[in-house]
């Protein structure tokens, strides 16, 4: 149970905002083209088993994670649909993969042996993905290796080809050139593959910009993650459908005092009062993933008004400027990212304030911040009955 001790900071997730963005995907896309749901990361801080359990139901086929240990613990919570783990695999991995039955990224030899003699002595065929680096310089095969490699594992025993894919290294920007550079190289590859009589069932190369900008890059499958959470791929363009953003960060005013000319907030001194000031302190900080960079840059909504951040960010909390919120009390709710009344703090507004992404803004969201599931008008923990559902604030 949320209690009120264990509640002074807490995100709300909305799994109705999650199956509705999943739904808008899909309808862009078309009934042909699968929906790959990336909830890698936590499900990009929201929670990866809720999530996936919302998107599986909104239209969404499939999941794909980067690590193993991420499949794993959805498989442990009872998700059967096929899920994709994309950084390669290595060789000591092979018998968990098989084991849970997991569908690995395969780009060494190695790795593939490996994994084949794991699948044969668990009397198994496993399905296999393959990428190819056309342009983002990580992991994958370069496309003069991808023949080669595929006719190697078309004689490993217990191993069954199923997909191969990319990833766009600049499909978020306005210019589409260089995309467009490496859609071409995928799809050389897949005509040098189909002339060698090699047909791959489920090509996949979108991600969430990709999506929405390029209908060439779909192939059989997309593979959404940020739009699912209802957060923009770019500032440079608007999205083609409308998102809702899933996610509230909130949070509670737990001290309220006024600040006397030349008296100063936090550490370092960073903010001396040069005038009278109402101050409020919020239970925030780094260690729950709030960015220090947000230090005197930052804002928070309380009673539906913008109240800045004075000072530096500490790793449990922050101070902000109540002077125009004359009602503000202990107690009062706090929205550190989200919608209060009229106002809103978005994502993308933490992230042009400290100088960096929207992605990175929900993922550091920390382990302590506990996640409560919205459907409807109901709260709950993870695993909670809904009718169950406590109050953040409740007290057992």
């Amino acid at each position: 149970m949320i209690t009120k001790a264990s509640s002074l900071t807490w995100a709300e997730v909305d799994l109705e905002a999650i199956a509705a963005n999943t739904r808008a995907v899909k309808r862009w896309v078309g009934d042909r083209v699968e929906v790959i749901a990336v909830v890698k990361a936590n499900a990009y801080g929201h929670g990866a088993v809720p999530v996936a359990r919302a998107a599986l139901s909104a239209g969404a086929s499939r999941l794909a994670v980067h690590r193993i240990a991420e499949g794993i613990a959805l498989r442990r919570a009872g998700i059967e649909a096929p899920i994709l783990v994309m950084a390669p695999l290595l060789p000591e991995e092979a018998p968990e993969v098989v084991r849970w039955g997991l569908t690995p990224t395969l780009s060494t030899p190695e790795a593939a042996q490996a994994l084949s003699a794991a699948a044969r002595a668990a009397g198994r065929i496993l399905p296999v993905h393959v990428e190819v680096d056309t342009g983002m310089g990580r992991a994958g095969l370069l496309p003069a290796e991808v023949l080669p490699f595929l006719r190697a594992l078309q004689g490993m025993e217990g191993l069954s080809l199923e997909g191969l894919y990319t990833h766009f290294a600049t499909a978020d920007e306005s210019d589409p050139s260089f995309a467009m550079r490496q859609l071409r190289r995928f799809e050389e590859v897949i005509g040098t593959l189909e002339a060698a009589g090699i047909r791959i069932p489920l090509r996949h190369a979108a991600n969430s910009a990709a999506t929405m900008r390029f209908r060439a890059a779909h192939f059989e499958a997309v593979r959404p993650g940020l739009a699912l959470y209802g957060m923009r791929p770019s500032p440079e363009w608007e999205p083609p459908f409308p998102l809702r953003p899933a996610l509230t960060l909130k949070s509670r005013v737990i001290r309220v005092w006024t600040l006397a000319p030349g008296e100063s907030v936090g550490y370092g001194r960073t903010f001396v009062a040069h005038r009278e000031a109402r101050m409020a302190l919020v239970p925030i900080g780094y260690g729950d993933g709030y960015l220090r960079a947000l230090s005197n840059r930052g804002a928070v909504l309380i009673r539906g008004q913008r109240a800045p951040i004075r000072g530096r960010v500490s790793m449990d909390q922050i101070v902000v400027e109540a002077t125009g919120i004359p009602e503000v009390r202990v107690g009062d709710e706090v929205v550190i990212l989200g919608r209060q009344g009229s106002e809103e703090i978005r994502a993308e507004d933490l992230a042009e304030w400290a100088g960096t992404i929207n992605y990175e803004i929900t993922t550091l969201i920390s382990p302590r911040v506990p996640r409560l599931y919205r459907s409807g008008e109901t709260l709950a923990t993870e695993g909670a009955p809904a009718e169950a559902a406590p109050s953040p604030f409740a007290i057992p």
